[in-house]
């Protein structure tokens, strides 16, 4: 583990240390962010301290109980005639203490809980999660939007704001609420890695701080809910996916496709204990989306060769998908598993329903695949052409490269 990635890792600990004891979110987000920069200018300097998190927490603690008395001070200024009890101790207000209330682990849960607060965008949960709980930057948020760091910014003040104005606690929701918010923590955990996996913008394809980061935060879900299917099947599908995570770049960084990856590569460890996730839960039911997408990946990940991966089962299980969790992208890949199966003109007559929408029709994942059957079907001009139209629309520098690799190779 990388020293930057080692300190990433302690964020949400320290943040959330510091939330259950002061109950401030944006004012300990700003101290632990503070608390962080010291840490970049003085360890490399001191040395490592022997407890890191104690470090960051204290010094973190500081700050904020600096900024608690300035605004203490302020307000009894503008209300002395008001005021009837002594003012809270230079620490700020006063909690439980911090071990007392819980392990770190649930902290860190319950930051997430609280950055998928209902009163939240889809979009601002995802960017106060990887914030809060992922220990990103403003400025590497905006780029995985797509968006000026200003306006990520703006974003994730907002998302605070918003969250204090609820009035919520830093506790976990009870049980009822917890239930109804799972599916949207699920959502933020599943997009954190997707990002991670596959970049959506830069030079590199992968992001393995977020890939880590979303595994992390499944693993700390199975354990709060062990009987839910749909956690098990989460962290099943990104045990299984990340398990090919090293065959899928070359060492110039390029793409390297599914079908054409060194399978001696693959993490058999992560595959054996996604494999056992996702059995035990497809046993228990009901299912789910992610439990199914978690049995997709397992029988790829089950085929010793590319030639061998069972296509039947799969789009099998993208049929059933499409039932339970119907959306352009499931479609999109369903239209590959027909293609496997019945041939590739079944397939792109699947995708040219799909081309309808408006969303998925401007993506340039629906132009790769479609060349992708055209080559399958033999007519590498029109597969040559789509090819370079995807390569024009994607953000994704590997991704490009790739694409324009496969147009060349038709000629």
């Amino acid at each position: 583990m990388t020293y930057w990635r080692a300190v990433r890792r302690l964020v949400p600990e320290v943040l959330g240390a510091l939330v259950r004891r002061y109950g401030h979110f944006d004012a300990c987000e700003d101290a632990v962010q503070e608390a962080l920069v010291a840490a970049t200018v003085q360890w490399p300097v001191q040395g490592w301290p022997e407890d890191p998190r104690g470090w960051l927490v204290t010094v973190a603690s500081r700050r904020l109980a600096d900024q608690l008395r300035s605004d203490a001070a302020r307000r009894r200024r503008e209300e002395a005639d008001a005021i009837r009890t002594p003012p809270p101790p230079a620490g700020g207000e006063v909690y439980p203490d911090v071990e007392a209330r819980g392990p770190t682990g649930d902290d860190t849960l319950t930051l997430l809980f609280l950055c998928c607060h209902r009163a939240l965008t889809p979009a601002s949960q995802v960017a106060l999660t990887l914030r809060a709980v992922g220990g990103l930057s403003t400025a590497e948020i905006a780029r995985a939007f797509l968006v000026p760091e200003a306006t990520m910014a703006q974003r994730i003040s907002r998302a605070k704001q918003r969250i204090k104005a609820t009035g919520a606690s830093f506790d976990l929701p009870p049980p009822a609420e917890q239930a109804e918010r799972l599916g949207v923590v699920l959502h933020v955990v599943y997009l954190v890695f997707n990002e991670g996996y596959t970049a959506t913008s830069g030079a590199q394809l992968v992001r393995a701080e977020l890939t880590a980061e979303a595994i992390r935060l499944a693993r700390e879900l199975h354990r709060l809910v062990p009987g839910d299917g749909e956690v098990a099947g989460l962290l099943g599908l990104l045990l299984l996916t990340d398990a090919r995570r090293q065959a899928r770049t070359a060492p110039d960084g390029s793409l390297v496709p599914l079908s054409e990856q060194d399978r001696t590569l693959w993490n058999t460890k992560a595959i054996a204990e996604g494999v056992a996730l996702v059995t035990d839960t497809l046993s228990r039911g009901p299912i789910g989306p992610y439990q199914l997408q978690a049995a997709i990946a397992a029988v790829h990940d089950e085929a010793p060769t590319a030639e061998v991966t069972d296509w039947p089962q799969i789009l099998a299980l993208y049929t059933v998908l499409e039932r339970v969790a119907p959306n352009p992208t499931v479609t999109l890949n369903r239209a590959v598993a027909v293609a496997k199966v019945q041939g590739p003109a079944a397939g792109l007559a699947l995708l040219d329903a799909l081309s309808a929408g408006e969303r998925i029709s401007a993506s340039h994942h629906l132009v790769s695949v479609r060349a992708h059957l055209l080559e399958m079907a033999g007519d590498h001009d029109a597969a040559r052409a789509g090819y370079q139209e995807a390569a024009r629309r994607t953000t994704s520098e590997p991704e490009r490269r790739h694409l324009l690799t496969r147009a060349a190779w038709l000629g």
